[in-house]
Formats: structure tokens, C-alpha cells, sequence
């Protein structure tokens, strides 16, 4: 593949990444692990953004299926997402990166408030940005939140970072045939229900024709890898 050369990305992982060989929580070696997967990356010169999703602290829609209200259960897993970002910023910082997290709710006791023009202005200075409490809005992902904030960054890609090196037809997990993808479309990833990211958050980018890298975070050296032009990864993207 030839060298991508990103300037700028927005990482999207899932609150579980941070769980490590815990069942439920925040595991800081794993938290310290990762952050020094985007310290390589940010080494680098790449401007750097990112969403943390929450699923490891809370999941709002197992918890709207036991009687409380969908827009209050998504507001809890705001709050989770906010947990996260703030555990991420403390190892990043650990590693002498200028972090700042920015909600989509106001807690202006731990965090900014994300303002459009203040986040562009963290990202010039190479200031790592995390975004929390996703769109800010109930029935939005974090998902949703990662295109929505590429797209408005602009960023070059959205790099979902997950257990497995790319979008595969089924789960290689449990089926050593499964197919890798090099590439695929938007189009099929929903046509498919590949589930790589919820359809919104695919539809987004489709629309905005942000490229979306799929790739393993628990692979050393496989982020810095991929900003290098190396590495296995999937990337969607339009046909």
C-alpha cells in the first residue's frame, strides 16, 4: 500500500479497550499502554483527536431495556465517557503530552466545554483533544460522535481502533475463515451489516467522503505503523 500521510486523525476507541483483563472498569496498565501507542503516533507530528466510548463503566441501552428512560440512560454513558477521557488525559499527560478534554456537556469543574474554534486551535499547537459525552445529545453514539467531530475537524481519516486488523465479512474470532477486507465501501459495509461502526456514523462519513481505518490497537507499533504507510488495516472508503 502506498504511504497514507495523515496530518491530522481523529482515533475512535471503544470503552472496553481500556478494560484490559478487567470484566468491568478501567485497567491503567492498559490505559498506560495505549497512551503510549499515541505517543508514537503523535511523535510523529500527527495531529491527533480522539472519542472514547464508555461500554466498560456503563451501557446505556442494557440499561434502557431494565425501565429507565432511553434519554436518561444515554445521559448516564455521557458521564461514563467522561470517565475515560479523564483517564486518558492523566497517562498522556504522564508521558509530557499536552492533553485537553472537551465535553459536550458542561462540567466545567474537569473540562472544557467543546467549542469548535477553541478545539482547532489545541489541535495547531499539537495538544492532544479528547472529546467526551459524545454529540451531546441522547440516541447519538459514540460512533456518531467520532465522524461528526472528523467532520468537523477536518480531520483525514477517522482510525477506529479495535481487537482485530481490519473489517472482515464475519467474526475471525469465531470463524478462522473469516475474509479481511484491503478496502471496502461505505455502500457495502451497511449493505453487509459488517457492523464496523453503526450505520449513522458509516452514513456520515460516506457523505463528508471521510475515510474510515479499520485496525487492531492491541498490536505494537501497528498505529504508528499504518500513519507510516505499513502495517494491516482495513480502510473504508467511497468505491
Amino acid at each position: 500500500m502506498p504511504k497514507l500521510g495523515y496530518k491530522r486523525i481523529l482515533l475512535k476507541i471503544s470503552g472496553e479497550a481500556l478494560m484490559g483483563p478487567l470484566k468491568f472498569g478501567i485497567h491503567s496498565p492498559t490505559v498506560a499502554r495505549v497512551a503510549g501507542e499515541i505517543k508514537k503516533v503523535h511523535d510523529l507530528g500527527t495531529e491527533i483527536c480522539m472519542v472514547i466510548g464508555g461500554g466498560n463503566i456503563f451501557r446505556g441501552l442494557e440499561v434502557a431495556e431494565q425501565g429507565i428512560p432511553r434519554t436518561t440512560a444515554d445521559h448516564m454513558g455521557m458521564l461514563a465517557t467522561v470517565m475515560n477521557a479523564l483517564a486518558m488525559q492523566t497517562h498522556l499527560e504522564k508521558l509530557d503530552i499536552q492533553t485537553r478534554v472537551l465535553s459536550a456537556i458542561r462540567l466545567d469543574e474537569m473540562c472544557e466545554p467543546y467549542i469548535l474554534r477553541r478545539s482547532l486551535r489545541h489541535l495547531e499547537k499539537k495538544r492532544v483533544c479528547i472529546f467526551a459525552a459524545g454529540t451531546g445529545n441522547p440516541f447519538f453514539t459514540t460512533d456518531t460522535a467520532a465522524t461528526l467531530r472528523a467532520s468537523e475537524l477536518y480531520c483525514d481519516a477517522v482510525f477506529k481502533g479495535t481487537k482485530v486488523n481490519g473489517v472482515y465479512d464475519k467474526d475471525p474470532v469465531k470463524n478462522p475463515d473469516a475474509k479481511r477486507y484491503i478496502d471496502i465501501s461505505y455502500e457495502d459495509v451497511i449493505r453487509k451489516d459488517l457492523r464496523v461502526m453503526d450505520t449513522s456514523a458509516i452514513a456520515m462519513a460516506r457523505d463528508n467522503n471521510l475515510p474510515i481505518i479499520v485496525f487492531s490497537l492491541e498490536e505494537p507499533g501497528g498505529f504508528e505503523g499504518i500513519i507510516k504507510g505499513l502495517g494491516t488495516y482495513s480502510i473504508i472508503k467511497n468505491s
